[in-house]
C-alpha cells in the first residue's frame, strides 16, 4: 500500500445545490436490511448496557428495535464481550427479533475478528484500530509514514478476510477527536485529515477486493461533521467510490441541545441528498434517538415524492460520471464547502451585518399586546414592582408586531418591526422599523433613517424591480422562500447576490405550518426544532446568513426564541450558554451518564462560552471531545480523570470530589464566574 495524496478538489460533493436529489451509492448487505443504493434512509442506534449482561442488552435493543432502529450496535471491547455477542443474538432471535447486530471495535483486532464471525456487521475507528493516538506531536518522514501503514495493512488484513468469508458488513467510522498522531502528522486537526484517515483503510479493503463497507465522519462540531463528509463524497467519487454513508453528530448531547445540533449537522447533509443511514447521538436510553432519526429522515421520503425534477441516477455500481456531479459554476465560484468564510455584508450601526454576531426576530403580533409580561417569552422579563425590564443572553433583537400596537413601552434595546403602511403612522417611531415588501421600498418616498427591512424572494434577485431597489447603508433583506427545496432556493439566493457584489445584510426567513402533520411521531415542537435546526442550521454553517427568523405561529415563542440560540450555539455563529459535549454512554461507560451529565449542568451552566466535555470512558474521553475546553473522563470504576483541552490536569479523582475539582480547576484558569 502506497499513501495517496488528495486529488485537486473543485468543490462537486453532491448532484445538485440547486435541487433535491439523492446521491446514488453502492447497496451495502447488513443481514436482511440492505441499505444505499435506493433503499430508505436507515435508522440505528447503540446499546448503553453492559454487553455481558446478555438479558438487559436483549431487552434493551427490543425497546430500541420497537422504537424504529432497523440496526442495533453493541460495543466490544474484548473478545470476552466479542463472543458474548452470539448469545444476545441467540436470545433475540428467540424472542422473534432478526435485527442485524453491529459491532462496535476500537483498539482490539482480535475482537473485531471474532465479532465478525457473528454479527451483520463490525464498526472500526481507523484512529484506533492498529494505529495510534497518544496525543504526541511526531514527525513523519515518508519512508516512516508508508512503514506505518503497510503495518496496519497487515494488521488489517485478516479482518477483511473474515468479512469476506462470512458475509460482514465493515463501518470505518472515522471521528474527529481520535485521528491517529501519524494523520494528524501530516494533515491535522482537520476534515481533510479525518477523510484520509478512512480514505487508507478503504483503499486497503478494495486492494483485498472488499467491497461491503459504510463509512463516516463524525465530529461534536456540526461545521466540521459537514465539511468533512463533503469532502468525503467528492475524494471518493474522484476514486471511483461510492460507499454509502453514515450520518451522525457524535457527542451531541441531551435533550433540546443535542436534538438541534444533531439536525443542524445531518439535516445539511440530508438535504444535499447525502446520508444512507443516520444515528441521533444522545445523551439518553437509545430508544429516544430513533424518533429523531426517523423525524430527519422521513423528510425526505415526503421531499422524493415533491420534487418534479427529481430523478434517480443511473443504476451503474458507481457513480463515475463527473457531470452528474457538476453545479452551476457561477455558484462555484462564490462558495467553497469545505471551509467556513461568513458571506461579506455590511454593518449597519454596528447591530447587524458585517462582523456583528446574527440577529434573532421573532413575530409576536397575535399575542396580547397589552400586558408587559409578553415580553417574558422573548427574553425580556418584566418586573411590574420596578417598572424595568431584566434581559438575558437568550433575549431577541427584533420582534415583529405587524399592524398591531401596543400599549405599553418597550424596553430601549428591542427593536420593534411593522409592516410599512403601519409604520409610517407611528407618531413616535424611536426604535420602530418598517418591513416591506419589495414593490413597496421602490415605490416608496419614506424610509427609515436607520434600519429598513424589505423582503424579498430568489425569484426577485435581478428583476427589474429588484434593479430598481434604492441602495444604501440601511437596507436589510429577509429572504422568504416558499420552494420545497427551502434551503437549496435560499442558498440560490445567497450565490446570486454575492455574483452581483452586493454586501447587504440579510436574514433568512422561514414559515412552518404543522397543524397537518398528524402522521408525526414528535410533539409539533420537536419537528418544529428539527425543521429550523436543518433549513436555517444548513445555511450559518457555510457563512450565509446575518439573522434568522422562525415563523410557526402554532409554536409558543418560547420555543421560537431557544430553538432560534440553540441553531446559533450548534453552528457556533452565535455562543449564548455553556456548551455540553456529552457522549450518548455505551457498554463501556464507567458512570451514569444521564446523571452526572445533569449534575455537572445544574452547577455550570451559566458559564456562558465554555465547553465542557463529558465521557463515559477513555474511549470517549480527550479525543471524542475534540475541541473541549474542559473534560470530566471515567477512567475506572468510581474515578475520574480531569482535562484542560486535551492536557490531563488530575488523574484518577473520587468521582464524589470529581465535579468540585472541575470547578476549581475553572476557577484557576479565570474562566469561573458566580451564579447571579
Amino acid at each position: 500500500m502506497t499513501k495517496n495524496t488528495f486529488p485537486a478538489l473543485d468543490g462537486k460533493y453532491c448532484n445538485s445545490l440547486n435541487t433535491y436529489s439523492r446521491f446514488l451509492t453502492r447497496e451495502v448487505t447488513i443481514g436482511h436490511i440492505p441499505m444505499g443504493a435506493h433503499n430508505p434512509i436507515r435508522i440505528q442506534s447503540m446499546t448503553t448496557t453492559d454487553t455481558m449482561d446478555t438479558l438487559g442488552t436483549v431487552e434493551q435493543s427490543i425497546r430500541m428495535v420497537d422504537a424504529g432502529c432497523e440496526y442495533v450496535r453493541i460495543t466490544a471491547p474484548s473478545v470476552k464481550e466479542a463472543k458474548n455477542l452470539a448469545n444476545i443474538k441467540k436470545e433475540l432471535k428467540a424472542r422473534g427479533y432478526d435485527v442485524p447486530l453491529i459491532a462496535d471495535i476500537h483498539f482490539t483486532p482480535n475482537a473485531a475478528e471474532e465479532a465478525a464471525r457473528i454479527v451483520e456487521k463490525v464498526r472500526i475507528n481507523p484512529g484506533n484500530y492498529a494505529d495510534k493516538k497518544r496525543f504526541e506531536n511526531f514527525e513523519y518522514t515518508n519512508s516512516e509514514y508508508q512503514a506505518e501503514l503497510e503495518r496496519i495493512y497487515r494488521k488489517f488484513i485478516p479482518l477483511v478476510k473474515v468479512c469476506k468469508e462470512y458475509g460482514t458488513a465493515m463501518r470505518i467510522g472515522t471521528n474527529h477527536g481520535s485521528l491517529s498522531d501519524r494523520i494528524m502528522s501530516h494533515y491535522g486537526d482537520t476534515p481533510r485529515g479525518m477523510v484520509e484517515s478512512a480514505m487508507e483503510f478503504m483503499r486497503m479493503c478494495e486492494d483485498l477486493n472488499y467491497y461491503n463497507l459504510v463509512i463516516s465522519m463524525k465530529s461534536s462540531n456540526p461545521q466540521v461533521m459537514v465539511q468533512a463528509y463533503r469532502l468525503l463524497v467528492e475524494t471518493m467519487v474522484k476514486e471511483n467510490m461510492n460507499y454509502p454513508l453514515h450520518l451522525g453528530v457524535t457527542e451531541a448531547g441531551d435533550g433540546e441541545d443535542g436534538r438541534i445540533k444533531s439536525a443542524v449537522g445531518i439535516g445539511a447533509l440530508l438535504e444535499d441528498g447525502l446520508g444512507d443511514t443516520i444515528r441521533v447521538s444522545l445523551t439518553e436510553d437509545p430508544e429516544f434517538e430513533a424518533p429523531v432519526a426517523i423525524a430527519l429522515a422521513d423528510r425526505y421520503k415526503w421531499r422524493e415524492l415533491s420534487v418534479n425534477s427529481y430523478q434517480l441516477p443511473g443504476e451503474s455500481d458507481v457513480q463515475t460520471d463527473e457531470s452528474s456531479l457538476a453545479t452551476d459554476n457561477r455558484q462555484q465560484a462564490t462558495h467553497n464547502p469545505y471551509e467556513y468564510q461568513k458571506r461579506h455584508s455590511t454593518e449597519l450601526n454596528t447591530f447587524i451585518g458585517g462582523h456583528q454576531v446574527p440577529r434573532v426576530v421573532i413575530d409576536i403580533s397575535a399575542k396580547n399586546l397589552k400586558d408587559p409580561a409578553i415580553l417574558g417569552e422573548v427574553g425580556y422579563l418584566y418586573s411590574s414592582l420596578l417598572d424595568k425590564y431584566n434581559m438575558g443572553e437568550q433575549s431577541t433583537d427584533f420582534v415583529y408586531l405587524a399592524d398591531e400596537l401596543p400599549s405599553f413601552n418597550f424596553p430601549g434595546n428591542l427593536k420593534q418591526l411593522y409592516n410599512y403602511q403601519t409604520w409610517k403612522t407611528l407618531q413616535n417611531k424611536a426604535n420602530c422599523h418598517p418591513f416591506y415588501s419589495l414593490k413597496e421600498y421602490v415605490e416608496s418616498k419614506e424610509h427609515d433613517l436607520s434600519l429598513n427591512l424589505v423582503a424579498i424572494s430568489g425569484s426577485d434577485i435581478g428583476s427589474e424591480l429588484f434593479n430598481d431597489i434604492p441602495l444604501d447603508k440601511t437596507l436589510v433583506f429577509v429572504l422568504e422562500t416558499n420552494s420545497v427545496c427551502g434551503l437549496q432556493d435560499q442558498r440560490a439566493a445567497f450565490f446570486k447576490l454575492m455574483e452581483m457584489g452586493l454586501e447587504v445584510p440579510v436574514i433568512i426567513r422561514r414559515k412552518y405550518s404543522l397543524k397537518d402533520q398528524t402522521m408525526t411521531i414528535l410533539p409539533k415542537e420537536s419537528d418544529f426544532q428539527l425543521y429550523a435546526a436543518t433549513d436555517l442550521g444548513g445555511l450559518l454553517l457555510d457563512g450565509l446568513g446575518d439573522g434568522i427568523w422562525a415563523d410557526a405561529a402554532d409554536i409558543p415563542n418560547k420555543v421560537i426564541l431557544s430553538t432560534s440560540f440553540g441553531i446559533l450555539q450548534a453552528t457556533r455563529s452565535r455562543i449564548s450558554k455553556t456548551e455540553y459535549i456529552s457522549c450518548p454512554s455505551c457498554g463501556r461507560t464507567l458512570f451514569d451518564l444521564q446523571i452526572t451529565t445533569q449534575m455537572i449542568r445544574s452547577r455550570t451552566d451559566h458559564l456562558k462560552g465554555l465547553k465542557i466535555g463529558i465521557m463515559g470512558c477513555i474511549v470517549n474521553g480527550p479525543g471524542e471531545m475534540a475541541d473541549a475546553d474542559y473534560g470530566y473522563v471515567g477512567t475506572g470504576p468510581g474515578k475520574i480523570t480531569l482535562y484542560r483541552g486535551k492536557e490531563v490536569v488530575k488523574k484518577n479523582v473520587n468521582t464524589e470530589n470529581a465535579l468540585d475539582e472541575l470547578i476549581g480547576i475553572i476557577r484557576e484558569d479565570g474562566n469561573w464566574i458566580e451564579q447571579e
